[in-house]
């Protein structure tokens, strides 16, 4: 179903789109992997430097993770693409769930 879109009846143009939508995808991959890579050395140092408190270096760690899951979610697991819509929708709710539950017993445990 979804290839008959990309079919256009000639052999050879066919080919080259898929190399060339295939060298894009490699391309958009291994800048996130330098990116996820470098936000975890961005991390390390973070913990690793002196002068942070406790107090900055958690969150800034928590969001960082976030950004990687993002980065993950959407180029590694190919959620960007269409025809994921059913799959994005079972892990944002199960994501929202689970954020619902950790909020709630942060808060009955804290206040």
């Amino acid at each position: 179903m979804a290839n008959t879109e990309l079919n256009s009846g000639n052999p050879r143009v066919d080919i080259e789109y898929r190399r060339k939508k295939s060298a894009e995808e490699m391309r958009h991959q291994v800048v996130t992997f330098a990116l996820m890579i470098f936000l975890t050395l961005v991390a390390f140092a973070a913990v690793a430097a002196k002068g942070f408190t406790g107090w900055f270096i958690v969150p800034f760690i928590l969001l960082l993770a976030v950004v990687q899951v993002i980065f993950q979610l959407y180029y590694f697991m190919h959620m960007k693409h269409k025809g994921h819509e059913a799959p994005s929708l079972f892990l944002y709710s199960g994501a929202l769930v689970g954020f619902i539950t950790v909020l709630a017993f942060v808060t009955i445990i804290w206040w």
